[in-house]
């Protein structure tokens, strides 16, 4: 379920503090800020479902986590990462409202900003920084999926253009950076799944424990992922 909040708009209560959204530049957040509602969401809650336009983009808040689940044709779901106050769902970097590719459910109950997939588009072309921001975080999320992949499994049950989709990044990036791998030897493409071949050396590049994806966020993204002991 989702309940709007007593104070629709604004990022000044403690509960909702994003730190993707405060790490933007205090002109991009103004862009913004008018637009962002307060939303409590239950667990279980499903914020968008695969094959669903995106409306929102989300922004969770507090202790408040969302996992993006692929559904297999046995229509059971695989996790491919989780998203705290760290990161966004939604249509953080693709232009305009698209179909999901995975299905973004509340595991973790709580607060959470939500802007509308149009406003925020309209905001990123009002600012190429904000663009660009976006994009950065695209890159840590891509590297959080590979890390959950080292550090769970060998094969992980996604096209490149799910992955693509789920990121809200073209299918030409995805495509490059595993064409990367691949010449690497770090993993190889087979019907609808990607297989690791090299697991030491995708951790090494996907940020394999939570420290490295840390500082991973800290190259890209400064002061955005959690810190030790934040609740």
């Amino acid at each position: 379920m989702i309940r709007r909040s007593p104070a629709d708009n604004g990022t000044n209560e403690e509960t909702h503090v994003s730190n993707l959204l405060n790490a933007l530049r205090s002109a991009d957040l103004a862009l913004l800020e008018p637009h962002l509602e307060r939303v409590s969401v239950d667990a279980g809650t499903v914020l968008v479902e695969a094959g669903d336009t995106v409306k929102y983009a989300w922004f969770p808040c507090g202790r408040t986590l969302v996992s993006f689940l692929v559904l297999l044709e046995d229509a059971r779901g695989v996790e491919t990462a989780l998203i705290g106050r760290e990161g966004a769902v939604g249509g953080i970097v693709s232009q305009g409202r698209l179909p999901a590719y995975a299905r973004a459910v509340v595991q973790f109950p709580g607060p959470m900003l939500r802007i509308d997939a149009g406003l925020l588009e309209a905001a990123k072309l009002e600012s190429v920084k904000l663009r660009h921001f976006f994009a950065r975080y695209a890159d840590c999320l891509l590297a959080q999926v590979f890390q959950g992949v080292a550090c769970n499994a060998h094969v992980l049950p996604l096209t490149q253009e799910q992955l693509a989709g789920m990121l809200g990044v073209g299918r030409s990036y995805v495509g490059r950076v595993i064409a990367t791998m691949k010449r690497r030897g770090t993993l190889k493409t087979l019907r609808g799944r990607l297989m690791i071949n090299e697991l030491d050396d995708l951790k090494g590049l996907a940020c394999g424990c939570n420290g490295l994806v840390r500082a991973h966020f800290e190259d890209v993204l400064k002061g955005v992922y959690p810190s030790e002991g934040e609740g």
